[in-house]
């Protein structure tokens, strides 16, 4: 099995606000992307491969009401919060905050939890009241997948080192593995790699036999759970990714880098296309 993310970030905003959305108006662009996908993907046996696309919030409904009958297409949400609604407990006092029964009840069967740029955020909060304890933003997380999963959520859990932890890597992503998945149901996981050194403007990506080294050791870690590349498929490192056999699956953002940078449906087909080899 093949497990193929989307990861929509904020591809919503206009360009005229700094974004890259062109492909719909903000009011249709959740729908827009479905429709626009899922009669792409039906081609792929679904016992071949899973496709899970994780929006931000305000576009899930669009998403959902836009799947076809036995659609390919599972809708996922931008992480949750590590507190959750409970009948007769906290009916639900968590202004700005998304509570893992708020994303189950919108439809979503997914959650994106420890996306580098979640941690990130994570870090620097903590960092204003002092910590610098990387443990701390572990256990956070480990509280939100919890969470999830008590919602009915599944998990694509995100994992990886930055530039000035690469010679530590293996502690690194050993805590992250085992603080973060403390307790939880570990077959309603699946593990993204993000090699977060190598991703952005004029970093040298990661290669493969460095991706193969670190799919083996979460795989190990981990009794053998799918492990996706999550530092970006796209059409230039398909291939190349597909001939990992510890690598199970992408994660996909951008679709196009250059000119008009953005996301575009018929891309990303393309980009499956690529990775599954037809």
């Amino acid at each position: 099995m093949k497990h193929l993310y989307l990861n929509l970030k904020r591809f919503d905003v206009p360009v005229e606000f700094g974004g890259v959305n062109r492909i719909a108006p903000v009011a249709d662009w959740g729908r827009y992307i479905v429709e626009h996908t899922q009669e792409g993907l039906k081609k792929y046996d679904p016992a071949e491969a899973e496709f899970v696309q994780y929006f931000p919030e305000a576009h899930i409904l669009g998403a959902v009401a836009a799947r076809c009958e036995n659609s390919p297409v599972q809708v996922g949400s931008q992480s949750v919060y590590r507190m959750n609604t409970a009948v007769g407990g906290n009916f639900g006092a968590f202004t700005t905050n998304r509570p893992a029964h708020a994303a189950a009840a919108l439809g979503c069967g997914w959650v994106l939890i420890g996306h580098c740029e979640e941690r990130n955020d994570k870090a620097g909060i903590l960092a204003e009241a002092g910590v610098t304890d990387t443990a701390a933003v572990n256990r956070l997380l480990n509280q939100e997948i919890k969470c999830a999963q008590a919602a009915g959520l599944k998990v694509l859990y995100c994992i990886g080192e930055k530039s000035e932890e690469q010679e530590q890597w293996q502690q690194v992503l050993g805590d992250q593995l085992s603080i973060g998945l403390d307790g939880v149901d570990m077959s309603a996981v699946v593990i993204a790699y993000e090699p977060i050194w190598s991703i952005g403007p004029g970093k040298t990506p990661a290669d493969k036999p460095y991706i193969e080294k670190i799919a083996r050791f979460v795989k190990e870690r981990t009794g053998g759970l799918p492990v996706v590349y999550g530092g970006g498929l796209k059409a230039d490192n398909a291939a190349m990714l597909a001939s990992i056999p510890e690598i199970d699956g992408g994660l996909i953002a951008l679709t196009r880098f250059s000119g008009e940078i953005g996301f575009y449906p018929e891309e990303y087909l393309e980009i499956i296309r690529l990775y599954m080899g037809h």
